[in-house]
């Protein structure tokens, strides 16, 4: 169809018909409008906050690290004189993991590979953590997966001490 005769058509209609195809074409415009261009304002707006969020989070880092780079990795506590057998079983039981401890096996150099099922990853954690602070064991693998219910894992751990 040629321009001139959509307009010929146009002008041929009642100017009821006009009107209604005039608010017609400027409805569907806004409906357009709406469900085009209002979720992409949105979106931009949340984009813009995530944007503005980080930039604060890496300013704040930016002026840390400079004191966490001079704190260094902070002093690490003495050998124990305690057999790392011994230490294993009495700080996982201290830990809450006593029922979780299935097994050490020793590994090479004096390391010990302990073994734990059904273990909850909140407290196995805590026990690695203590182990390396306030004893000097250090982790030299491990290997952790899922369990059969959320924040439980079975986990193969390598300690030494340092």
């Amino acid at each position: 169809m040629k321009r001139s005769d959509t307009l010929g058509w146009y002008n041929n209609l009642a100017a009821r018909d006009q009107r209604v195809l005039r608010f017609g074409a400027i409805g569907v415009l806004l409906i357009v409008l709406i469900w085009v261009f209002l979720p992409l304002q949105h979106r931009l707006t949340e984009a813009r906050a995530r944007l503005q969020k980080q930039q604060s989070d890496i300013a704040w880092m930016q002026q840390v690290a400079p004191t966490l780079a001079a704190a260094g990795p902070g002093p690490v506590a003495a050998a124990t004189q305690e057999s790392l057998v011994v230490l294993i079983d009495r700080s996982a039981r201290e830990s809450g993991l006593a029922e979780s401890l299935a097994g050490s096996q020793p590994a090479a150099d004096g390391a010990m590979r302990v073994q734990l099922e059904r273990a909850d990853f909140n407290l196995l954690t805590g026990w690695i953590s203590r182990l390396s602070s306030q004893h000097g064991v250090r982790v030299e693998a491990a290997s952790i997966t899922a369990g059969s219910s959320p924040g439980v894992v079975n986990a193969s751990v390598q300690l030494r001490t340092r």
